[in-house]
């Protein structure tokens, strides 16, 4: 029987995602290259933080590692149960998932029919898209299995590349918990970390020969890296940092959070500094967990950001077919009125495409938050537990 649990949870971490999945959204519009060949102008976006905010994905990675191991860990290691922990993962990933896969399912049916009867003439994009976007590319994706080089192109919802790393990241790491358990030794479990962190690094750098974290083919080996960097992450800042200063502390927190964006802004300089990443932002979200009293935990505290926070996954699940009808919309409009409202303002056309991208994916998440990820993983739980129901707040 499944009791309910309350899990171990730290606000200010689902804010850091929360904006990091804005971060993303933003980078998929500025690299847009529809977008790019309609956009007269873009002006103050077309900046190297949100060209570079493809590494926010590594950020994900060691924060997933940090509040896995939170939860199941330090929580409730002895009870440990490697059915019920793949099933919550299942409740929180695969709904929200499935529905958008089908989604895009829907709208390429939809543009096909409009095609045939002579109102939606296909570009040289699009005839690609259908090259990737099949029957074979459809099924692994069911499976979340694009991220584990069975396809060597993104497809579908191509962000979800990541949820396919994560999910069978979360399988490993779970052997790894059962392991430590048996043995009655649960400094095996980042013991066993560290030697996966390490193989998930040399895999990249030596059977890959990649010299960027910028890849998402084979993506679980980049997903490996990050996540069992916050596995140790959690592990090195428990309980510690009481005795330092507040000065220090904020110090620390300011001082991680600033190295962090300096290296999204520079990592173009030299991909091989994106190696650095999981290490840079283990420091500040380790931060912010060993000294939650400061300023900056307190500001990612606001309402605005932990609203943002509890909908960062369906903002990054969501956004690439919203990006998709804005790419449609700007190509209606047509580069010739798009340049007309751009010569008011360089970059206004560019402004307001992003504000309107922005705003369409907030809404649309925040549905698919309630009507989705809420009750699918509710569902999802239902259907497999036995007997009883663990509530959605285990799912998380």
């Amino acid at each position: 029987m499944l009791a309910h649990q309350t899990k171990a949870h730290y606000v200010p971490l689902d804010s850091v995602r929360g904006l990091a999945a804005v971060c993303v959204v933003v980078h998929h519009f500025v690299g847009s290259d529809p977008l790019g060949a309609t956009l007269p102008h873009r002006a103050w976006i077309d900046v190297a933080f949100f060209h570079n905010s493809w590494l926010c994905v590594d950020l994900f990675f060691v924060l997933s590692g940090i509040v896995i191991s939170m939860s199941y860990v330090q929580s409730e290691f002895s009870e440990f149960d490697f059915r019920t922990f793949t099933l919550r993962r299942i409740a929180r990933i695969y709904p929200l998932h499935i529905v958008m896969l089908f989604a895009f399912l829907a709208f390429r049916l939809m543009r096909l029919s409009l095609t045939e009867v002579g109102l939606l003439h296909f570009s040289t994009n699009e005839t690609a898209d259908l090259q990737v976007n099949n029957v074979y590319s459809f099924g692994v994706n069911v499976f979340l299995l694009h991220a584990m080089g069975l396809l060597d192109y993104l497809s579908w919802n191509g962000p979800s590349w990541s949820i396919s790393a994560e999910f069978y990241t979360y399988i490993v790491f779970a052997g790894v918990v059962v392991v430590a358990q048996r043995l009655g030794y649960v400094k095996l479990v980042y013991v066993l970390s560290a030697l996966l962190a390490v193989v998930g690094a040399a895999v990249i750098v030596f059977v890959l020969k990649n010299e960027t974290l910028d890849f998402q083919i084979n993506g679980f080996t980049r997903c490996f890296l990050g996540f069992f960097v916050g596995v140790l992450t959690l592990r090195l800042v428990s309980g510690k940092g009481r005795s330092v200063s507040p000065f220090v502390q904020s110090a620390c927190q300011i001082g991680a959070a600033v190295v962090s964006i300096v290296l999204v802004c520079i990592v173009n300089l030299d991909e091989r500094l994106s190696f650095c990443a999981p290490v840079v932002f283990g420091a500040l979200l380790g931060s912010l967990m060993a000294f939650p009293e400061r300023l900056l935990p307190k500001l990612l505290s606001a309402r605005p950001l932990v609203w943002l926070g509890k909908r960062s996954y369906s903002i990054y699940m969501t956004h690439a077919l919203v990006l998709v009808l804005i790419q449609y919309f700007a190509r209606g409009v047509g580069t010739g009125r798009l340049q007309m409202v751009d010569n008011v303002l360089p970059g206004l056309v560019a402004s307001l495409l992003l504000a309107l991208f922005v705003v369409g994916v907030l809404v649309l998440s925040n549905v698919t938050y309630h009507w989705v990820e809420m009750p699918g993983s509710r569902f999802v739980l239902r259907l497999f537990s036995r007997p009883a129901v663990p509530s959605v707040a285990a799912a998380e």
